[in-house]
């Protein structure tokens, strides 16, 4: 095993956001899902999960010292990306109350296809009442990458993000047939370098991240781009469920308590 790819294993682990989205979830599986969060080698960054398990998560890392610098993320407005602003604030207000720390909303990026002012404004508008309604809560706005597909939509979308104040750009949902890409990544973290904000804005890959070497292809880009002093979890995020196994293969501590992941985010 290269000490490149341990390396590698090593930033993936920290900078992980061990997921769990899958549509029929229930409490049973995201007891699991904390049952996976502490390993031999570490912790990753964040769980995520939907709004209505956030107290649940949060409860359970709180049992355990060995976890308490892992976050709670829940996903908002997902996976369409269209619901109506009133109820995505709900969301993100309750996931708020319930003890997350992190929110990942996804943007209406079919307003961006559409590609009327008044509608990519609406989708602005949106972003900007979500960062409001955040506080100090982390806010990563999911951009569905694999959907909009023109480098000059990733670009507005990554554009709309930064100067509405999210702390993270996101890839994808990783519900559509096309999830992270490195173009698309490229795209996206030459934006984040390019504006005014860029030092304190990061990068979250997802969608089709299952093992150490898919990882590294990221890894490499934000290390390029950004510079390796944002290859942290304050900067940099892999959003994953099946990732974990093949991270703790690399690093030689086994496959952790029960199965890994249901569903790759």
């Amino acid at each position: 095993m290269s000490h490149h790819l341990e390396e590698a294993a090593r930033v993936a682990l920290a900078c992980m956001d061990l997921t769990s989205l899958g549509e029929a979830d229930t409490p049973l599986i995201v007891a699991d899902l904390l049952s996976r969060s502490h390993s031999a080698a570490g912790v990753p960054a964040a769980l995520c999960v939907w709004p209505r398990f956030v107290r649940q998560v949060g409860a359970g890392l709180q049992t355990d010292p060995a976890r308490a610098p892992i976050r709670v993320a829940a996903v908002a407005n997902f996976p369409s990306g269209a619901q109506p602003l009133q109820p995505v604030l709900s969301q993100v207000r309750g996931i708020l109350a319930d003890g997350g720390d992190e929110v990942d909303l996804v943007l209406d990026w079919q307003a961006l296809r559409r590609g009327g002012a008044a509608d990519v404004e609406a989708a602005a508008a949106a972003v900007r009442a979500v960062r409001q309604a955040c506080r100090r809560a982390t806010l990563k706005l999911i951009i569905e990458s694999g959907e909009l597909k023109e480098p000059a939509l990733i670009e507005q979308a990554s554009r709309i993000g930064l100067n509405e104040g999210v702390d993270f750009l996101k890839t994808s949902t990783g519900k559509t047939p096309t999830g992270a890409t490195p173009q698309a990544a490229r795209v996206m973290l030459q934006a984040i370098a390019a504006h005014p904000r860029g030092a304190a804005v990061g990068f979250k890959v997802s969608g089709g991240v299952r093992t150490v070497a898919d990882a590294q292809v990221y890894i490499d880009l934000v290390g390029q781009i950004l510079g390796p002093q944002a290859l942290g979890p304050a900067r940099f995020r892999i959003g994953a469920s099946g990732l974990l196994a093949d991270v703790l293969a690399v690093l030689g501590t086994g496959a952790g308590n029960g199965p890994v992941g249901r569903e790759s985010y």
